[in-house]
């Protein structure tokens, strides 16, 4: 109901049995013109006082009928209508009629100006009607377009969904509930979207809407089980498309290559294939035009020949016009790919650009079908930039609504996150959690190659460098392009320090050729320390100097602080001790400070064998909170408000009040004032 702006009744709410009886009961005993007050409150969301006494008088109510439900507990009402706990609403709705829901409704519809606010108004006339209503459905309609100009995707959804239950046309009916189904799978509600599909499927469907009927069910089995077969239906709907609406078939080859890439990237090249039967794009292409044709160039002509026209795809993306767009619009939908696109040629800077602007529009819009996506791959780019902290605060919030709407759990960012710090029963039990979540633990599910790749890091940094080798091994079998040049790294430095030079060369061979393409600090930075680690004499410390002045042009610092880790080891063996403890002290607070523990560890010990001992890192009272508790602390300190955090995380005030205490009590503060005056990392 609050991401839907009120556009909800209030029984969309789960409220616990007990709870629900106990208000009810007390409710019940009222008079009854109490009770029909009562219920035009609960269905009036805003609580503007002034509205409910305009329906009251409507409806022969005098004021004196709240005395009775103010005295029981119940509310309190001045110039704003206030229930005394916030599942009374939800209760009083559930406990009534439906013959009284729509006297409330219809009385509320007359005493909402129709002028100031239209699309209340429209809303409770609809809720009034019993049966179908051709010009109840119509002004719905029309309000669902303004919600979602304005970036209100659960309310566009209620609207929707509404008119088609009042849509007496068949052929209308099946239009709007494709519609409604369309914008509630946006908003996260998938099983309400299926439903509507069912309702939609009952109705006459030309082709093109029963192409888009295929898509959007592929779609959402694809939020609800990743099932392999979906880059085939997919495929399947663009062909359908093709003579039909060309960009729509575009973009749905487009939808076909990122399903592949996500459910078997060993697919892909087959996928892209394919796509190049998709019809040619209009005279100025759009951002997700060049995106298409970039990524089918890549999978069937190779990177070198695809990373040109793909690096102008994402820079389109990124130079699109705020003013030329609208929230919603159709480049918002394709920011996940390009994000992972950007990582994909190692361009830093365009990774954080696009996963950001995804995070901002997702969550502006409450689109909770991609928030989590988007949340998960902004925490991805941080974790590889080493901003170990905010990225474990996203991947909490991420975590947490794909919890509450069933989507499929994003594992490998926490996979991924733990193995950056270093935390090894933290990462290896969410690996084995994640395998179990996928049909098949063998495929190349990108998934389970990030998996792999996160162990990889993980054993690196321990210096388990057989164990290493192996999930570096099984990692850079995926098509995901942005393992496909983050994994090479893992997997050379393992086979060097393993005793398997030959592997190293070979990958090196194929990372070479990637980073030329990529052409940027991140790519160049990487490739130069894989070639010192493979080299010897003053040729490898050339290349480890070269590592380290371009990653130290970009984000990527803990990229960076481990080229001087490398770097240090190998003046030492050089026995250079007075030059390794340089390198190796500058590695070790770095990565002490952002928390990579094990790289730091593994730092730690290569100074101590210098003859120096490393500093310890000073301990932080905020050590003891976790993301979650963190990400709030930090939404409070800036001054917000426990129900302006619970809006920004889709969580309710009361378990914000909770997790407050908690912090609290972690940071033995009792205000949120002090919780201002802390340095928060």
């Amino acid at each position: 109901m609050h991401l839907a702006g009120g556009f909800e009744p209030p029984d969309a709410l789960s409220v616990p049995r007990r709870v629900e009886d106990s208000f009810r009961r007390r409710s019940a005993s009222l008079p009854a013109e109490t009770q029909l007050l009562l219920l035009v409150a609960a269905a009036e969301p805003t609580g503007d006082a002034a509205v409910l006494w305009r329906a009251a008088s409507h409806l022969g109510i005098a004021p004196e009928a709240a005395a009775p439900a103010e005295a029981s507990g119940l509310l309190e009402i001045d110039t704003r209508v206030r229930f005394r706990h916030p599942l009374v609403r939800s209760a009083v709705y559930q406990g009534s009629t439906p013959p009284d829901r729509r006297r409330a409704h219809a009385a509320l519809a007359v005493a909402t100006d129709a002028h100031a606010d239209p699309d209340r108004r429209a809303w409770h006339q609809g809720q009034a009607v019993l049966g179908t209503d051709e010009e109840a459905a119509a002004d719905l309609e029309g309000s669902a377009h303004r919600a979602r100009a304005r970036g209100g995707i659960a309310a566009s959804a209620a609207f929707l969904q509404r008119a088609a239950e009042l849509t007496p046309s068949p052929v209308v009916r099946a239009r709007r509930a494709l519609d409604a189904a369309t914008t509630l799978h946006e908003a996260g509600a998938f099983e309400a979207a299926l439903e509507l599909l069912t309702v939609a499927a009952a109705q006459p469907l030309d082709e093109l809407a029963r192409a888009r009927l295929q898509l959007l069910r592929a779609t959402i089995a694809f939020h609800l089980t990743r099932g392999s077969e979906v880059p085939d239906l997919m495929l399947e709907a663009a062909r359908t498309f093709a003579p039909l609406d060309a960009s729509l078939s575009r973009d749905t080859y487009l939808d076909a290559i990122d399903v592949a890439l996500i459910t078997d990237g060993r697919d892909t090249v087959r996928v892209a294939a394919a796509a190049r039967e998709a019809p040619e794009a209009a005279t100025s292409p759009r951002p997700s035009d060049q995106l298409l044709d970039g990524l089918v160039t890549v999978f069937t002509a190779g990177y070198a020949a695809g990373a040109p026209t793909l690096r102008r795809a994402l820079q389109a993306f990124r130079d699109e016009s705020d003013t030329a767009r609208t929230p919603g619009g159709q480049s918002d939908r394709w920011l996940w790919l390009a994000g992972r696109c950007a990582v994909g040629i190692l361009d830093d800077e365009l990774a954080h650009v696009l996963a950001s602007r995804h995070v901002n529009l997702a969550r502006e819009a409450g689109a909770l079908a991609t928030l989590p996506a988007a949340l998960s791959s902004m925490a991805n780019v941080l974790i590889l930039s080493g901003e170990l902290a905010r990225a474990g605060e996203l991947a909490a919030e991420s975590a947490a609504i794909t919890e509450a709407t069933g989507g499929v759990p994003l594992l490998h960012t926490l996979v991924a996150l733990a193995a950056w710090r270093g935390d090894q029963a933290t990462a290896v039990h969410l690996n084995q959690e994640m395998l179990r979540c996928v049909a098949d633990p063998d495929s190349s599910d990108t998934e389970v190659a990030v998996g792999q790749y996160a162990m990889s890091v993980l054993h690196n940094g321990m210096g388990n460098y057989a164990q290493a080798l192996a999930a570096a091994g099984r990692a850079d079998e995926t098509g995901e392009l942005g393992l496909s040049n983050i994994g090479p790294p893992e997997l050379i430095e393992a086979s060097m320090r393993a005793g398997h030079p030959d592997i190293a060369a070979s990958a090196l061979e194929r990372f070479d050729a990637l980073a030329t393409a990529c052409n940027t600090s991140w790519a160049l930075g990487l490739v130069a320390r894989c070639r010192a680690l493979t080299s010897a004499g003053p040729i490898a410390e050339d290349h480890y100097r070269e590592a380290i002045e371009r990653l130290s042009q970009s984000r990527m610092i803990g990229e960076t602080a481990r080229a001087h880790l490398v770097y240090g080891e190998w003046l030492r063996r050089e026995g250079r001790r007075q030059d390794a403890r340089e390198q190796l002290r500058t590695a070790h607070q770095q990565l002490s400070d952002i928390g990579i523990e094990a790289f730091a560890e593994r730092a730690a010990r290569e100074l101590r064998a210098t003859g120096e001992r490393p500093r310890k890192r000073t301990a932080q009272p905020t050590d003891a909170l976790t993301a979650q508790e963190l990400h709030i602390a930090r939404l409070v300190a800036t001054g917000a408000t426990s129900r302006d955090v619970a809006e920004h995380l889709f969580l309710s005030p009361r378990t914000i009040e909770a997790h407050l205490r908690n912090i609290f009590r972690k940071l033995d503060i009792a205000s949120r004032r002090q919780l201002r005056e802390l340095q928060l990392p």
